[in-house]
This record gives C-alpha cells, structure tokens and sequence, in this order.
C-alpha cells in the first residue's frame, strides 16, 4: 500500500478551460486544471496540477504534485511529486522529489536540506563583484 500524504481540502481551484496570465499567490491547497502563465506563490501551500493543465511559471510553494505539465522553475520547501502523466521541465529544488514510474522529467534537479529551507529560493548564483575581478594575486 502507498504511503500518500493527505491532503487538505481544495481551498481554490482554476478549472478546466480557464486561463491566467501574471501573479497567483494563495494559502492551502489550489488545484490547476486549466492554464497559467507566469508567477505562483504560497509561504505554506499546496498545488496540484490536473492531468489537463499546462503551466508555464515559476512556482514557489511548499508541495506540489503534478500530474499536467508543467515548465519553468520549481521551489517547494518541502516536496515535488510527479505523478502519470504529469512532465515536469525545468529547475527543481526540494526536500522530496518523487517521479512515479510514468511520470516525465527534464531538467536540472537540486535536493533541499534542513539548512537550506532558511535561505534563499533556487536562483542564479550571484555574480562576482566588479573589485573582486580587478584585483591582482
């Protein structure tokens, strides 16, 4: 038997059919069936992505569990799940990633740490000051 996490309620849901362009943020758990462009954030929630949804974001939340498609940047300060037939492509980071068989991903993957969960979301690494470059050995 499969140790599944629960779930709470679905606290928001975008249906099937309907679209988003720019910024979600919300608290709980939102499910996705539809399509999303751009930013989607929650300190402490849970997304799930439907079978038909296709999201094209970066995606900052505690859990996710896709089974849609999903492309772009994904940081969950707890867990990632993929699930069939959900496609993942993009960068990753959390405590927890699990593709199931049937599941697709392609990317750059990155595990989170206790400590790590108290710093900075995945990004870029920094550029080296300009005095650091022009200084002799």
């Amino acid at each position: 038997m499969k140790n599944e996490k629960k779930i709470e309620s679905i606290s928001t849901f975008i249906g099937f059919g309907s679209g988003i362009e720019g910024n979600v943020e919300f608290q709980g758990t939102m499910r996705l069936d539809g399509r999303v462009n751009g930013k989607i954030t929650s300190k402490n929630g849970t997304l799930i992505v439907g079978e038909k949804a296709v999201i094209e974001a970066d995606i900052l939340v505690e859990s996710i569990i896709i089974m849609g498609t999903v492309s772009g940047t994904i940081d969950a300060q707890k867990r990632i799940e993929v699930r069939p037939p959900g496609q993942l492509n993009g960068s990753i980071q959390a405590g927890v990633i699990s593709i199931e068989p049937g599941g697709r991903f392609n990317g750059k993957c990155a595990m989170r740490t206790k400590l790590d969960a108290l710093k900075k979301p995945l990004s870029a690494p920094p550029n080296p000051a300009s005095s650091e470059l022009s200084q002799d050995p």
